[in-house]
């Protein structure tokens, strides 16, 4: 697998590599072509897997939107369905609700779209949006440890799958303590990483 660095000098200093990587991502001139070829690579990805219950996230700040490629899987079959997380302010975690295409939406607490009114959801695949990532599984979020808290609370814990641009690899990338690793990621390239069973 190629890996294609960022465009600048990735800053050492996570704040400003977030906002560097943030800003190539909606600056891409191919973005359009790259999450085609994502959405190509997602769908490969999920015939081999047997989870039904697959949570995603709305995309924002141009994010790659999987939200396609789960519509199309879970039309393969009436048990699969279909999670977008809220964010809960107190807790600093996320709950999931179930979504499907046209139900009625309404702003979480940080102005994100979230299901209004859906049965609550628990997922055994999470998809998770990387502004980065680095090797092993390390991903590089907005900051918020939302994701982390997350993971390390939920059990049984979801299979993750961190998705994201070939162009947000960064190589030096260490985790902290508080890191939880994907079990894989995939980019607009392919499969980047998975888990040893």
């Amino acid at each position: 697998m190629s890996y294609q660095m960022p465009s600048f000098e990735p800053s050492r200093d996570k704040k400003t590599l977030r906002r560097q990587l943030q800003a190539e991502r909606q600056t891409l001139i191919d973005r359009h072509q790259r999450a085609m070829h994502l959405q190509e690579v997602l769908r490969v990805f999920l015939v081999g897997r047997s989870e039904s219950a697959v949570g995603a996230y709305w995309p924002i700040k141009g994010e790659f939107d999987a939200l396609p490629a789960l519509y199309r899987w879970a039309e393969a079959d009436e048990e699969r369905c279909i999670g977008l997380p809220v964010m809960d302010k107190i807790t600093k975690r996320l709950s999931f609700q179930m979504w499907f295409p046209g139900c009625e939406m309404e702003e979480d607490a940080y102005g994100i779209p979230k299901p209004k009114d859906t049965p609550s959801f628990e997922p055994t695949l999470l998809l998770v949006p990387c502004v980065g990532y680095g090797p092993g599984g390390l991903r590089l979020g907005y900051g918020g440890g939302f994701y982390d808290r997350t993971l390390a609370s939920l059990q049984p814990r979801p299979y993750t799958v961190g998705l994201a641009y070939a162009n947000g690899f960064v190589p030096w990338l260490a985790p902290e303590p508080h890191d939880v690793p994907l079990d894989a990621m995939l980019s607009d390239e392919g499969l980047v990483w998975q888990a040893q069973p």
